[in-house]
């Protein structure tokens, strides 16, 4: 497995769906919901968003002007390996809050802004989603980390990766 331990570089939410997010200084994560003000919130299997640094990077090095919440992720995280977790992995985000790793990847939608400007996209194949199994309160600085790994790595089969 990859790195254990890593931070929340940045936390964004946004009140309608397709749209980039804003960064937040600090929000509530509640139990089969996800984060408290964001539209992608409800009873469902992609309550939280996460994106690392390192793949927003990735986007930057071939051209893109991105930041964090670009990519309409909730959690940016840095120094941990997203890739290395399974579906069923358990993370801690702070102190209280706890979320579990639910799909990889996701279909983009059609004429993603970022798509459109440099032709690639980086969230359906290193997005990751997860729900929410312990409430709490998070900030960008807070440690993330990976408290249970579940079954096997999903392969290349098992995750969804779209072009946008």
């Amino acid at each position: 497995m990859g790195t254990t331990k890593g931070r929340i570089k940045a936390i964004s939410i946004s009140k309608n769906r397709g749209t980039r997010k804003d960064n937040v200084s600090v929000a509530e994560l509640k139990v089969d919901f996800g984060i408290e003000g964001d539209a992608h919130a409800g009873n469902w299997h992609r309550q939280v968003s996460l994106l690392a640094e390192e793949s927003i990077a990735k986007m930057r090095a071939k051209g893109a002007a991105v930041t964090e919440g670009d990519f309409a992720e909730n959690i940016t995280t840095e120094g941990i390996d997203l890739q290395s977790l399974t579906i069923g992995s358990k993370l801690r985000l702070g102190t209280e809050a706890e979320v579990e790793i639910t799909q990889f990847g996701k279909q983009c939608h059609s004429g993603c802004a970022i798509f459109q400007q440099i032709g690639d996209c980086i969230m359906p194949r290193e997005g990751v989603f997860a729900k929410v199994i312990k409430p709490g309160r998070v900030k960008p600085g807070d440690t993330i980390e990976v408290l249970q790994t579940q079954g096997q790595k999903a392969n290349k089969s098992a995750r969804i990766n779209f072009a946008c």
